[in-house]
């Protein structure tokens, strides 16, 4: 198990926009399990929505990306790079994140050619679906 700190070692985020708590499991250059509890406090629930708290999709996956940022920059010859977004596809929003939530990110790389590559993304909360797709990334 990784804490803020120990992610905070392997990618450049940093709060408030670090959105992953820990990390559950990772495997250098193939796949990450990162957990984001989801607490009333956090910065973007005081206009998404006043009176009607839900986490924006985009931050769900920023959370995604930053869990797969893990994987990958976590490789030797990776150290000191960042991962950019290259696309987002296939991303399907199932169910709302709300404040007390628990949400699971869970990303495996499923293509790699040179500084480009893909992860397949999926957040879940109580073993239910909230988003899923793919996350391009390019490394710089």
């Amino acid at each position: 198990m990784l804490n803020k700190e120990e992610i905070k070692n392997i990618i450049p985020q940093r709060e408030p926009f670090l959105m992953i708590d820990e990390v559950e499991d990772y495997v250098s250059g193939e796949s990450a399990v990162a957990y984001k509890y989801v607490n009333e406090e956090e910065w973007y629930f005081k206009g998404h929505f006043p009176g009607n708290p839900i986490m924006p999709g985009v931050l769900i996956c920023e959370s995604l990306a930053q869990t797969g940022a893990v994987a990958i920059l976590s490789m030797a010859e990776n150290k000191g790079k960042n991962a950019l977004f290259g696309g987002i596809d296939k991303m399907k929003f199932k169910k709302m994140v709300v404040p007390g939530d628990k949400l699971r990110l869970e990303v495996k790389i499923i293509k790699r050619k040179g500084p480009i590559g893909v992860g397949e993304a999926i957040a879940t909360v109580d073993g239910k679906v909230a988003a899923k797709g793919e996350l391009t990334f390019a490394l710089v």
